[in-house]
């Protein structure tokens, strides 16, 4: 048999093998790795959270809108970050002033960030709106201390938008609002660079099923972009393009709610998390693994 002929049967067995390969990491049922009890009240409702590797310690952070100003007090939010060690015990709370959306850790400039919202809609004049990394002390602890990484972009979309990072091309993905969109965003552009279309339709899903501002980006190739479907309780994974890749199953037992659609919601060190606010007094952040190639 000559060579070319038998490289394009070999050719045509590995690649049903290799996507076999790919859905076959997706777990069908996610597996709960941590769970992290609120041990304070929210500010608002807990909106995303990050893990920081040097100082092992996860920070929540709580969204919710300044109030408005007035003559003696400036329209600062008081949303509050939270910290836990890896434990799961409580370490502190600061008020940082921001309303968070997204929260989590910069590998490139080894920094916690936090995006928030209405980052796009033109309120780049308002105080503390944009994208700020967070000060930490030799401990790990937060300070109340903050630096200015972006302003007013309207790439951004949706106010609401809890956009994600790809870590290796500092591009963010931000999910648009009741709808399959997620928009690419570059920080040096004013418009987004490109719109990725989940397959909904093969996921077997409604956009109103899915949340309605998050889309994880997991760094994982082939399993890139993940969301969670509120009303069949899983995770859903989508390649790079939006091509519907396999669901992991939540626990039957947990209780999602409304505000799962808008909150609750994190992907960080390899874990889907996802707020269980009816246990505990305060709720609780579980982390799901949803992958065999998450690290």
């Amino acid at each position: 048999m000559p060579l070319v002929k038998s490289l394009s049967i070999f050719s045509l067995i590995l690649l049903p093998l290799m996507a076999h390969q790919t859905q076959a990491a997706i777990l069908p049922e996610a597996e709960t790795v941590t769970k992290i009890t609120l041990a304070k009240k929210p500010t608002s409702k807990p909106m995303s959270i990050a893990y920081v590797p040097f100082y092992q310690r996860y920070y929540v952070a709580d969204g919710g809108l300044a109030p408005m100003g007035s003559e003696t007090e400036a329209p600062i939010s008081k949303s509050q970050i939270h910290v836990y060690s890896a434990e799961g015990q409580y370490l502190q709370s600061v008020k940082p002033g921001y309303d968070n959306r997204s929260i989590y850790f910069n590998q490139t400039t080894k920094k916690l960030e936090t995006v928030t919202y209405n980052i796009s809609s033109n309120a780049g004049f308002s105080p503390n709106t944009g994208i700020f990394s967070l000060e930490l002390d030799d401990q790990g602890n937060l300070t109340e201390n903050s630096k200015d990484i972006s302003g007013f972009n309207s790439a951004f979309g949706d106010a609401s938008t809890i956009p994600t990072l790809d870590h290796e091309t500092n591009h963010y993905f931000a999910k648009q609002g009741r709808s399959n969109l997620v928009w690419v965003i570059d920080l040096n552009k004013d418009e987004k660079i490109e719109e990725i279309k989940l397959d909904l339709k093969t996921a077997g899903v409604q956009f109103d099923d899915i949340t309605d501002y998050y889309c994880a980006y997991t760094g994982i190739k082939g399993e890139e972009l993940a969301v969670l479907d509120v009303d069949h309780k899983a995770v859903l994974v989508f390649d790079i393009k939006g091509k519907f890749v396999a669901k992991s199953a939540l626990p039957s037992t947990l209780k999602l709610r409304s505000q799962n659609h808008i909150a609750g919601l994190g992907y960080t060190n390899g874990l889907f998390f996802v707020y269980h606010e009816p246990e505990g007094e305060f709720g609780t952040f579980y982390g799901f693994k949803v992958s065999d190639l998450a690290k």
